[in-house]
């Protein structure tokens, strides 16, 4: 299959962890904190004691084996979609194989590829990430998110903080390539799930500005408790 690639300027940001937190660097040195940090900081109670109860119930040691595991297959995974989406003709790990398989055929639908794991930084809300894609789906310009899973999710509850993420991600997106005529309000999240078609979740507008209210929300309570809304400079 050929792709339609005509990519955005790509910025791959430095990156680094302080007290188990991830930061982005821009150009000008100033860093900001993660989407994944912002949640992770604001994580409903309910959420945090799920986690604790599964680590207790499952042993520390068989925690770490399965996160570890989890993390490792979801980079080779993603490392394969990025070559495949730029147009690179490579064989496929073998740890990623189950998952390719199961996501394979939606990246069928994948057209008009603008952005491949680029680092956005939303200015106004002081925060930044990297994106797993931009580009159209079945005709639809959206940002796209890729997911590992061994087995499905069966509801958009189950996924969790993934939707608001995405509206973090979008809202990114839509500020930081404002100059290149950049405006989405769609989302696509496809989970992959070995031996089985991916999960497809697509959002619409309505849904996207739900979720971006719930994260703008999250990102507040987030600057609230460290008491300031500027970014550091290293």
């Amino acid at each position: 299959m050929t792709l339609n690639i005509n990519l955005l300027p790509h910025h791959r940001a430095k990156t680094l962890r302080e007290y188990g937190k991830q930061f982005y660097v821009d150009a000008k040195g100033d860093r900001f904190p993660s989407v994944s940090t912002i949640l992770n900081a604001t994580k409903p109670q309910e959420d945090r004691e799920a986690l604790f109860n599964w680590r207790n119930r499952v042993g520390v040691e068989e925690a770490n084996r399965i996160s570890g595991a989890a993390s490792r297959r979801g980079t080779s995974t993603h490392k394969h979609i990025q070559r495949y989406l730029l147009g690179e003709n490579v064989a496929c790990p073998d740890a990623a194989k189950p998952y390719w398989d199961s996501i394979e055929p939606v990246l069928q639908d994948i057209q008009e590829v603008r952005l491949v794991e680029g680092s956005v930084f939303h200015y106004d809300l002081s925060y930044a990430g990297r994106v797993d894609c931009v580009a159209s789906y079945q005709g639809i310009p959206c940002v796209c998110d890729w997911k590992t899973a061994d087995k499905p999710k069966g509801s958009v509850e189950r996924l969790r903080d993934s939707p608001i993420q995405l509206a973090a991600y979008t809202g990114a997106v839509n500020q930081f390539y404002q100059e290149s005529g950049i405006h989405l309000s769609h989302a696509l999240l496809v989970v992959a799930v070995p031996e089985m078609p991916a999960e497809v979740f697509w959002f619409e507008p309505d849904n996207m500005m739900i979720y971006w209210q719930q994260w703008e929300r999250r990102v507040k309570e987030f600057w609230q408790r460290r008491g300031t809304r500027t970014p550091s400079s290293i």
